[in-house]
């Protein structure tokens, strides 16, 4: 029988992010040597940006805490249920059915699928990139088959720039349409050639197509904006990044640690890649030859005391968690198909269900349904009350698949790699963002920038404190969705040991507490010995607790945490040392954060998400970050791919805009043609082929005339062709007594060295001339009328 699935870890990883900028930063959250701990505890500070050492992970192992309590698989994801939503193309992680077609295509679908595809339909934003000639029929079928063909064989070998020509290597001739329209939608989207390989970058420092675009001023250097500002200047766009703090990264923080010969990579935001299965980062990992560690399902329970759970009681209680959540998803299906627009707190709910059927009635079983709810509320960075019963885990059926996996040494590596080379402005906090017809104007840190476009990448708990001022004001419908959505809090206990006391053969173990206000504190704690290269382990506070924790002193969430690892582990025998170094995370005092990731709210649903993502000002001012990705919210990877989807919205907008500009000059031009012909109408003076018109403010002979030569003949598209030059009215009169044009044109070349232009060509003094002639003109018919 499969075991029941369980929530023990969740995937939603984006988790909190710290800053230390001075004005963040209180008193009491410094480090603090000295105290009965003597480790310096710190809250989360950015003066330690130091490159973190690329050494190979060391395991310190000499106390392992032994074979430990029977323990448990737990799969690390949020998912329980998707019988809500009945829409057919969330089946897109399903393997696709396809019957008589080849092996290859089946395993290239499968990729497609990874990446986000669904199995037979187009994506909006295919259809809005008019892929295809129409929907459905046999012409999308067959460039669902290309797009995946293309897809799966950059992602073979994503160390190499896929191109054109390579695309079209197996495809027969007669697609060759589908291939350009797959290939194209695939680059400029960054579904390929994407990433940090040497040869994907120096392919990108050439622009697409070689044309400039646009000037955009980003603001925030978090994975979202870095990922745009990349991808935009490899499409021709000029960029400029403004960041408040003073190292990129944004929620994504890795922070160095060290003391008594031992150093260690703490993450102290987004820590996790959550399932690795089409994941851009693992995209980034593969291409920098960074090895993943996947995070090994087996988490222990530990009860108050220190003894292990008992194993048929976790099982129990662990059937029933999910029975009582399947029964709030039949319950939410029947309301929501009933009555419209209904909604109540998930955590209500299940409160409810939990009386009804009379679950977790002693207090061991208690214990662990409320770790299991400290788990939930982890996974949302919310209290239970807060989460919408309808949907607050509307993303599951997008979910990546494949292990859920660390990178060694931190995530930094991929934000370091990212920046480089990026014109990025720290230190510059944004105030005002204004917005019009004529582009943006950024104001940030007493300087303003001017741009065509801004994309803005702040985090939701900015956009709802209201730190930024939008001028003019952000519409009614985003200002609305901002407030319906939900950004909570999870913050980190990191905790450097001077060796590895709990055994290396586990990733994570939780504990169970017996005050239910309390379950989400120090309740999962993750070693990191196998890739921070020391003996790091950190707890998490989720719910409730996460609020409180950010009004404790370091000082006493170190004492609370370790008087939790001893009572694990003293009973044992093992023996828990001082940690050398800790550092407790802050993420709702941050002010360039307000919070660690986003949550579906009472009220709220996925469509918030969509509503934040859309841009204002007509296509002005863009938005990108997890709070922007309905699919993939709170997550690094659902940044990554805001900031791509967010780079081609600003491409499709600029190439519309130079169509349209290039469409007003050529009418512009025909006009100018139009209105130079109707001046020639009256010449001052005309032989052969060629006419003349005098300064009309001007008798003197040496004055500026402008000349027109007519070429005409067959080969002429429109029968005839003007070109114009300057002169004076003296070099015209000798020009009029010369026999012959051909005569005339030697002379006009040799002799005066005057250069014929089209009306568009014409200097800035030619202007000038052509606007006193027009002037004139108008005058004179004036005074005819009257």
């Amino acid at each position: 029988m499969e075991p029941p699935r369980d929530t023990s870890e969740n995937p939603n990883d984006v988790v909190s992010d710290d800053d230390s900028s001075p004005e963040n930063t209180n008193p009491e959250d410094q480090e603090i040597p000295g105290t009965t701990l003597d480790p310096p505890i710190s809250d989360t500070q950015d003066e330690s940006s130091d490159p973190i050492p690329d050494e190979q992970p060391q395991n310190t192992n000499s106390n392992p805490a032994g074979p430990g309590p029977p323990v448990r698989r737990r799969r690390r994801r949020k998912r329980f249920f998707t019988e809500l939503i009945a829409n057919p193309s969330f089946s897109k992680n399903r393997r696709p059915r396809i019957s008589g077609v080849a092996k290859e295509m089946d395993t290239e679908a499968l990729i497609a699928i990874s990446v986000g595809f669904p199995v037979d339909s187009l994506t909006e934003e295919e259809i809005e990139a008019n892929v295809v000639s129409r929907i459905g029929g046999q012409e999308q079928a067959n460039y669902i088959v290309v797009r995946n063909h293309i897809l799966s064989r950059w992602r073979s070998n994503v160390s190499d720039w896929l191109t054109r020509q390579h695309a079209l290597e197996a495809i027969r001739a007669e697609h060759k349409n589908l291939v350009d329209a797959a290939y194209n939608f695939l680059l400029e989207h960054g579904y390929i050639n994407f990433g940090l390989a040497p040869a994907v970058k120096e392919a990108k420092l050439k622009s697409f197509d070689g044309v400039e675009r646009a000037n955009v001023v980003i603001v925030g250097a978090g994975l979202s904006g870095l990922v745009a500002a990349r991808q935009l200047i490899s499409m021709g766009f000029k960029v400029v990044i403004l960041e408040g703090r003073t190292r990129p990264g944004g929620r994504v923080k890795t922070r160095k640690m060290k003391g008594g010969g031992v150093v260690a990579a703490a993450d102290l935001g987004g820590s996790v890649l959550t399932g690795i299965n089409g994941n851009p980062l693992g995209v980034l990992a593969r291409q920098m030859g960074l090895p993943l560690h996947k995070v090994r399902d087996i988490c222990p329970l530990y009860l108050p005391d220190g003894k292990a759970v008992d194993a048929d009681v976790d099982s129990r209680v662990e059937v029933s968690f999910n029975k009582l959540l399947d029964r709030v998803c039949k319950l939410r299906h029947s309301m929501i198909e009933e009555v419209k627009s209904v909604d109540a707190p998930l955590g209500t709910t299940l409160e409810a269900f939990r009386n009804v059927y009379k679950v977790a009635e002693d207090s061991q079983e208690r214990m662990l349904l409320n770790w299991h709810l400290a788990n939930l509320e982890y996974a949302n960075a919310s209290l239970m009350a807060n989460l919408s019963m309808a949907y607050w885990d509307q993303d599951d059926p997008y979910e990546m698949g494949g292990d859920h996996c660390f990178i060694p040494g931190g995530n930094e590596r991929f934000v370091r790699a990212l920046a480089e080379n990026l014109p990025i402005f720290y230190g510059r906090t944004v105030q005002s963002i204004r917005y019009g017809i004529d582009g943006v104007r950024v104001y940030a840190g007493g300087q303003e920038f001017c741009g065509d476009m801004a994309l803005c990448t702040v985090p939701l708990g900015v956009l709802k404190k209201g730190s930024i001022e939008f001028v003019p004001e952000l519409p009614q419908r985003k200002k609305d969705a901002i407030q319906r959505l939900g950004f909570g809090l999870l913050n980190k206990v990191a905790m450097l040991f001077p060796y590895n006391f709990w055994g290396g053969e586990i990733d994570t173990f939780g504990h169970l507490t017996e005050d239910p206000s309390m379950r989400g504190e120090f309740f999962l704690f993750y070693s990191y010995s196998s890739v921070s290269g020391g003996p790091l382990l950190v707890a998490l506070v989720a719910g409730d607790a996460a609020i409180k924790f950010e009004l404790m002193s370091p000082v006493e969430s170190v004492k609370r945490v370790l008087n939790v690892l001893r009572g694990i582990f003293h009973p044992k025998g093992i023996v828990v040392p001082d940690p050398v170094q800790v550092v407790c995370t802050r993420w709702g005092k941050d002010s360039f954060t307000y919070g660690s990731y986003s949550h579906v709210a009472i009220g709220s649903s996925g469509d918030d998400y969509d509503i934040l993502a859309e841009s204002v000002g007509d296509d002005r001012v863009f938005f990108a970050g997890e709070a922007t990705n309905k699919q993939y919210p709170a997550t690094m990877h659902g940044a990554f791919l805001s900031g791509m989807r967010e780079a081609a919205n600003m491409l499709r907008v600029a190439r519309r805009r130079r169509s349209l500009h290039l469409t007003e000059k050529v009418n512009n031009d025909f006009e100018k043609c139009d209105s130079l012909n109707k001046l020639f109408e009256n010449p001052d003076l005309t032989f052969g082929s060629f006419s003349a018109l005098y300064d009309p403010h001007s008798d003197d002979i040496g004055s500026l005339a402008l000349i027109r030569v007519k070429f005409q003949g067959h080969k002429v598209d429109s029968g005839h062709l003007c070109l114009y030059g300057l002169m004076t009215k003296n070099q015209i009169i000798q020009l009029s007594e010369v026999n012959g044009d051909g005569n005339r044109m030697n002379l006009l070349h040799r002799n005066f060295g005057v250069k014929l232009v089209g009306g568009k060509g014409l200097s800035n003094i030619g202007e000038s001339l052509i606007s006193r002639i027009k002037g004139a003109k108008l005058n004179q018919n004036a005074g005819d009328r009257s």
